[in-house]
């Protein structure tokens, strides 16, 4: 179903060189470039720009990547559900944000895998905005993410509701604070999120809406690993705004403080975002049963 030109090109852009690309797929470079010359003849378009050192996607290069990466998936799905068929064990892809990875969603999931043993579910971590990509190109089954995902041919449910906090190390100067204000917060150093993370663009907003910017503020270090943020807070090396949910243990055993900041309402949702025409909605409902069970 599909043709060599396909899986030539998507190695390429993966590769990016044609002799990478040459060496994975057991071909010679002209065979490469000569897949490439037939996919730019059929379509009449250039894929990549001639004058660039490396390898670049026109516009409309980009355009039959992101089709041929949805045609891919499709095929793979295909080939994966009439496996399935014959082994009665059925497979899903669950892509989560990072914050939702801290929280409760993975336990969720390895509890219905334990009540379900005829079901396996591969996990990937990743930012919204390329799990949102993921979801185009049916490359994922289920998407739980902190934030929301809006697009007409994607359907939402609610799983939970959380809010975002000032984390800080107990022996900060602000551990133990009624409250703080932004201004002394201008003073601190920060250890965020990268800017396409959900959370991140959260408090970007709620800085807007109190007339600050976040380059008004010291980001020292920029990261999408939790549990290293989590870490250097304790470690009182800097401070962060981050979901409740990922350091409430850590909150419980003394480990982080949380400080309330002043007219501070950051509420973020937990979504399981699925495609219409997912036919196996009944997991949500076992998703949404198990993760109330473990609250």
């Amino acid at each position: 179903m599909i043709d060599n030109k396909t899986r030539t090109l998507l190695t390429l852009v993966s590769a990016g060189s044609y002799t990478k690309a040459a060496q994975i797929l057991s071909l010679t470079q002209p065979a490469v470039s000569h897949h490439i010359r037939q996919l730019e003849e059929e379509f009449g378009i250039q894929i990549f720009y001639k004058d660039k050192k490396e390898l670049k996607l026109t516009p409309e290069g980009a355009i039959l990547v992101k089709y041929a990466r949805r045609t891919m998936a499709i095929y793979n799905n295909c080939k994966q559900a009439i496996e399935d068929s014959r082994t009665r064990i059925r497979h899903f892809v669950v892509d989560i944000t990072p914050t939702a990875g801290e929280y409760l969603v993975p336990q969720v999931i390895a509890t219905y895998c334990l009540q379900n043993p005829e079901v396996h579910i591969n996990i990937f971590t990743d930012t919204i905005k390329n799990i949102y990509d993921r979801l185009k190109s049916y490359e994922s089954d289920i998407a739980i993410v902190d934030g929301k995902i809006s697009d007409p041919n994607l359907i939402s449910v609610l799983l939970d509701t959380d809010y975002l906090c000032l984390a800080v190390s107990p022996k900060h100067r602000l551990a133990g604070r009624s409250s703080v204000s932004l201004q002394e917060l201008r003073e601190e150093n920060f250890i965020l999120r990268s800017r396409s993370a959900g959370t991140r663009r959260l408090f970007e907003s709620y800085l807007q809406n109190h007339g600050a910017n976040i380059k008004d503020f010291n980001i020292m270090i920029e990261i999408d690993n939790i549990a290293t943020i989590k870490e250097l807070i304790a470690s009182d090396l800097g401070i962060s705004v981050i979901s409740h949910s990922a350091c409430r243990e850590d909150e419980h055993s003394g480990r982080l403080a949380v400080v309330p900041i002043e007219n501070s309402s950051m509420i973020r949702e937990i979504n399981m975002v699925y495609h219409k025409d997912f036919t196996h909605t009944e997991i949500l409902e076992d998703f949404r049963r198990i993760f109330n069970s473990l609250r």
